[in-house]
């Protein structure tokens, strides 16, 4: 925002929050719905007409449609799994470093649905209002839907506010919201993943849910040969996870092995969000 001070007729640049500039954003305006968008993404004609039939059928949802990605081989792996999650999984796989499942670009919704949440976090530059906004949606019983067809244009640039977040701020966000949701109602968990992610995430936890951690499993023999992982609290024995007991938080990012961490999964015929997490 640019400030005249009238008494030294000097111009002040002043920077905003991007969470403040959304919330007066939506304060002057006075629509029913809100429909998000990046200003270097583009959508098609036909994005509001068919968000908005799915945002009226489901008012209190936040809804998001498939996208394209230019160019077309930055982030494939993201850009899959974000286009392909089923509607289940829309409302599962919300504790991954992908962040919200719908991304923000796509958002489209009630303004009664940004009312219930309380609007975007202003605290600043490093603030992920996006992604917080997500979880007090997710808290007050939010559904997440999408339509399914690509209506927008996500351009990738490595400029964008979205990367100067810092990593470990998300990742603190993350574990809490993991321990809020799951591990509070569990009594004991395995984690999978014997390796870095595996191990700085049990760090990452509090003193009441590593008592629960029973074993750190993985498909590593060197890892498993050690027997135990040496944590602070004392050892915690790593084993194959063939062998290893449910419910797992897990820490191993998909679709990176071939297919081979997924049909590790499969083969032990657990259910998602009751016998497993994705942590990844």
């Amino acid at each position: 925002m640019i400030i005249l001070d009238p008494i030294s007729n000097i111009v002040i640049f002043h920077l905003f929050p991007v969470g403040y500039g959304k919330n007066r954003a939506i304060k002057a305006s006075t629509g029913k719905f809100l429909c998000f968008l990046d200003i270097d993404d583009t959508m098609e004609p036909s994005r509001i007409t068919k968000q908005l039939q799915l945002a009226k059928n489901y008012p209190d949802s936040l809804i998001g449609c498939q996208f394209r990605r230019e160019p077309e081989n930055s982030t494939q792996r993201y850009t899959k799994w974000a286009n392909r999650l089923n509607e289940h999984q829309l409302n599962i796989q919300i504790y991954t470093s992908h962040g919200p499942t719908i991304i923000m670009p796509t958002w489209f919704c009630s303004r009664q649905v940004w009312s219930k949440v309380g609007g975007f976090d202003e605290s600043g530059k490093g603030c992920p209002e996006d992604l917080l906004f997500f979880y007090q949606h997710i808290r007050l019983k939010g559904l997440i839907k999408r339509v399914d067809e690509i209506l927008l244009n996500y351009i990738y640039h490595p400029s964008a506010t979205t990367f100067s977040i810092d990593k470990e701020t998300i990742w603190k966000y993350r574990v809490s919201f993991l321990e809020e949701r799951v591990l509070r109602f569990w009594e004991s968990f395995t984690i999978w993943n014997a390796g870095k992610q595996g191990r700085k995430l049990y760090r990452s936890l509090s003193k009441e849910n590593k008592k629960k951690v029973i074993a750190l499993c993985d498909v590593d023999k060197k890892k498993i040969d050690k027997f135990s992982y040496n944590s602070q609290e004392g050892p915690i024995p790593v084993i194959h996870f063939s062998k290893a007991e449910s419910p797992f938080v897990i820490c191993v990012k998909l679709d990176l092995t071939n297919g081979s961490f997924e049909r590790n999964l499969e083969s032990l015929n657990l259910k998602e969000n009751i016998d497993y997490v994705h942590f990844n």
